[in-house]
C-alpha cells in the first residue's frame, strides 16, 4: 500500500468516500486522456514512406530537396541524402529545414552526412537564373549535386522530390528535329510527393543539408556587401531588403530579372 502522512498520534486521517464511476464514463475519461496523449508528440518524418519501394526492388534512394527558390538574391540550392531502404536506421531530431532552429540545423547537418550513404548540394547562381530561368535553375543545381552523388560511386535507384512538379528531370524532346543535347543528367525514375520534407526523412534531411550551405554563402556574400543585410534575411524579400535595394539598386548577386522592389510605395 501507499504511504500516507501520519498525524502526532500515527494514526491517518480517514479519507472521504470516492464515487466509482460508470463504466461509460470510464471508457470516456480513457478515450479522452488517449486521444490527448496522441496529439502532444511532435510529428517527426521517418523512413515510412521510403521503405514502399521496396516491393518494387528499389535499395538506394535519393531524397531530394531544395531551398532558395523565393529569394531575391544569392543562389537556389538543392540538397540530395541517399538512404539505403535495406538497412537505413531513423535519424532523431530531423524535420524540415523550416521548422529548425538555425543552431538545431548547424548541430544536425555533420550527422546528416554521417547518416546518409552519400550526400551533395549544388547551386545555380543568381546571374545562372536570370539567364535561363528559375525551374532551369534548379534542374541544373539539381543535376549538379546528383553528379557529385555518381561520382563518389553511389548510384541511386530512384529519386523522391519535395513537391508536385518533377524539375530535376530535363523536358521532354520537343520533337525529333531538336537536337539540342541537354548533357548529363538525373536518369533515375523521379516521384514527387507534396510536403515530402515533413513526412520523409531522407527529403528533411536533404532540406537541412541545402539550407545550412546556402546559408553559409549568404553569410560569405553579407562579408563582401553587408548593406543588404543577408546575413539575417539570406536574401529572402525581406521589408528592410527590399528598402536598402530601392535605395542603393541591386547588387550583382541579386536575380535582377526578378521584381526585387515589389509594388510601388504610394
Amino acid at each position: 500500500m501507499a504511504s500516507t502522512a501520519t498525524g502526532s498520534k500515527g494514526k491517518a486521517p480517514a479519507k472521504p468516500a470516492t464515487k466509482a464511476k460508470s463504466p461509460a464514463k470510464a471508457r470516456s475519461t480513457a478515450k479522452a486522456k488517449s486521444t490527448a496523449k496522441a496529439k502532444s508528440p511532435v510529428d517527426f518524418p521517418t523512413l515510412d514512406i521510403e521503405r514502399s519501394f521496396l516491393s518494387s526492388g528499389v535499395r538506394l534512394l535519393a531524397g531530394v530537396d531544395e531551398v532558395g527558390r523565393g529569394a531575391l538574391a544569392g543562389p537556389v540550392s538543392v540538397g540530395i541524402a541517399v538512404v539505403n531502404l535495406e538497412e537505413h536506421g531513423l535519424l532523431a531530431d530531423v524535420r524540415d529545414s523550416k521548422l529548425l532552429k538555425p543552431e538545431d540545423r548547424d548541430r544536425l547537418e555533420p550527422l546528416v552526412r554521417e547518416w546518409a550513404v552519400a550526400s551533395a548540394v549544388g547551386h545555380a547562381s543568381s546571374r545562372e537564373i536570370d539567364d535561363i530561368g528559375i525551374i532551369a535553375a534548379l534542374r541544373l543545381a539539381g543535376t549538379r549535386a546528383w553528379l557529385e552523388i555518381l561520382a563518389g560511386g553511389i548510384t541511386p535507384d530512384v529519386v523522391l522530390l519535395d513537391g508536385s512538379h518533377n524539375w530535376l528531370s530535363p523536358d521532354v524532346q520537343a520533337s525529333l528535329f531538336d537536337t539540342q543535347d541537354p548533357g548529363p543528367w538525373c536518369e533515375a525514375p523521379v516521384h514527387t510527393r507534396i510536403k515530402a520534407d515533413m513526412s520523409c526523412l531522407s527529403v528533411a534531411a536533404a532540406s537541412v543539408l541545402a539550407k545550412v550551405a546556402r546559408d553559409r554563402i549568404m553569410v560569405d556574400l553579407h562579408s563582401e556587401i553587408p548593406s543588404y543585410g543577408w546575413n539575417v534575411n539570406k536574401g529572402y524579400a525581406t521589408s528592410a531588403h527590399r528598402d536598402v535595394i530601392r535605395l542603393q539598386g541591386p547588387s550583382v548577386h541579386h536575380r535582377t530579372s526578378w521584381n526585387l522592389t515589389g509594388p510601388e510605395l504610394a
